[in-house]
């Protein structure tokens, strides 16, 4: 039996674990023999063996998704030893994750992963089309916005979750100073005497397991079995999307993602291979329409959805419902907020959710790992044991993301409270989104831009998103009588004015709180 040396208690380790190094030991606040700098004295292949045999590294990542595979990508090479452990390293099949705007594949680039997204059947995807009962309306993403390739238009990519994924976990595996690791993580591993994370319990094959780093990064997704002990917020589930996978679906603007818009909650539809497409259908909690006694979600998409799908789609959407593989996951909101645990991060849906509405996560995602990896970077912070610059760097991270993450998240809690409108001002202001669309010019570029991830002002969100209520109350004004125009100019403008500012004010109120 081995035992580890933590602050003043000894804690015992089972059979077949290994002490932590001297190194470790100095970052739990235990006095060791004077020793030459890691840096100077290990070989690559001895760093290897430290993670490989002594379950030790600079970082350990929970979590080799979307997040964790980049950051160990990011970080193993600029030099740092990298553990990224994962529960189950077979290839997902999951109805998340399927889109990738503009400005994730821009991100992507700067990581030096773009090739992760060749050879999946990945399809290019220009923009959007909305349809608002029945009527279309083309959104294309702009031609005068700077992408990693300044010479081609601005392109998004859609796939199947799990081919992305496996591409991204075989990047991390051939990326130098990385060790992959299966096995489901338990708990973090804090030092007795100075309180720090310094690694994570965990079983590997039926036996109990640990790994330790100067910086343990979690990033385990919406479902984290970390977060509540460490951030003061909890996801708010606003609705489900639930899912089919439509085969040689005929899309009415291919290449396209497509939002439908009607009385019901909004639909979205996206071809993820060449011949399979994704439809989420949003149902939030006690729709009428898909409660039990209705016959539930079944009877909610063969009586409300089918119809209101464009007659080209109809035919596969049947077929799909047929088959039955109908999957669901919980739409949810998270606001960020400052990280003050030593030796722990926490990235990605675990700290962080919007509404995936308008397809922004991986965007996210891929944005807050180029920031993290740049602020921790070894010319920034030579030592990552240095607790304090870790966390002065997690200060000025939870800052300087916004910039990739403050207008997509703001965008699709928006988008969503309009386009699944409950009551008459947000139908109008529903109404008034579209026809605002419609004209063209800078009123469908500069909000698509946002929507991309290619601009990332709040100020222009802003501007936009109460010119869309200012505006509505114009589309309002020509469809009244003239006896009407008073009450609309002086009632409903109010109630209109007043709906938007509720709706965008706590989004905005999150985005600025520590």
């Amino acid at each position: 039996m081995l035992t580890m040396f933590t602050g003043t208690k000894i804690t015992a380790l089972p059979p077949g674990v290994n002490a932590p190094s001297s190194t470790q030991l100095r970052a739990r606040g235990t006095s060791t023999a004077s020793t030459p700098r890691a840096e100077a004295t290990r070989t690559s292949d001895y760093r290897e063996e430290r993670r490989r045999v002594h379950h030790e590294a600079d970082i350990v990542i929970v979590g080799a998704g979307i997040v964790g595979c980049a950051a160990a990508v990011a970080f193993g090479k600029q030099g740092r030893s990298v553990i990224l452990l994962e529960k189950s390293l077979k290839e997902p099949d999951r109805i998340v994750g399927e889109l990738l705007q503009p400005g994730g594949v821009n991100a992507l680039e700067k990581l030096g992963m773009r090739d992760c997204l060749d050879d999946i059947d990945a399809i290019p995807c220009y923009g959007y089309q909305i349809l608002y009962d029945g009527e279309p309306v083309h959104i294309p993403y702009p031609n005068n916005l700077l992408t990693s390739t300044p010479s081609k238009p601005p392109e998004g990519r859609s796939f199947h979750h799990g081919r992305f994924i496996s591409k991204l976990r075989a990047k991390a595996r051939a990326t130098p100073n990385v060790t992959v690791v299966e096995t489901t993580v338990s708990s973090v591993v804090k030092s007795d005497h100075t309180g720090h994370v310094v690694g994570v319990s965990c079983q590997t094959a039926g036996t109990n397991d640990y790994y330790f780093g100067a910086v343990t990064l979690v990033a385990d997704g919406y479902a984290s079995k970390f977060r509540k002990e460490y951030l003061p917020h909890q996801p708010q589930v606003r609705s489900k999307f639930w899912g089919l996978e439509m085969i040689d679906a005929e899309l009415p603007c291919p290449n396209h993602g497509h939002v439908i818009l009607t009385d019901a909650p909004p639909i979205l539809i996206y071809q993820i291979g060449t011949h399979e497409t994704r439809i989420l259908i949003d149902i939030p909690e006690n729709l009428p329409s898909a409660s039990p006694k209705a016959g539930g979600v079944k009877n909610h998409m063969l009586n409300v959805v089918l119809p209101n799908l464009p007659a080209c789609v109809q035919p596969s959407f049947r077929a799909a419902i047929e088959a039955g593989k109908l999957r669901s996951m919980p739409n949810s909101f998270l606001p960020p907020s400052t990280q003050k645990q030593a030796g722990l991060i926490i990235l990605g849906d675990a700290m962080n959710m919007r509404h995936p509405l308008t397809g922004g996560g991986m965007t996210v995602a891929f944005n807050d790992v180029v920031t993290l990896s740049t602020l921790l970077s070894p010319s920034a912070v030579p030592n990552l044991e240095d607790s304090d610059a870790v966390l002065s760097a997690l200060g000025t991270f939870h800052w300087q993301r916004k910039s990739g993450s403050s207008v997509i998240n703001i965008l699709a809690m928006a988008l969503y409270s309009l386009f699944a409108a409950n009551n008459a001002s947000l139908n109008l202001i529903k109404k008034g989104c579209f026809r605002y669309f419609q004209m063209g010019g800078r009123y469908v570029e500069e909000p698509c831009g946002m929507l991309s991830g290619l601009i990332t002002s709040p100020w222009m969100l802003i501007y936009h998103f109460f010119s869309v209520a200012f505006y509505a109350v114009w589309v309002r004004l020509q469809e009244v009588e003239l006896w009407m125009a008073p009450y609309v100019l002086f009632v409903e403008s109010f109630m209109v004015v007043w709906t938007a500012a509720l709706v965008i004010g706590p989004y905005l109120i999150a985005e600025v709180r520590r």
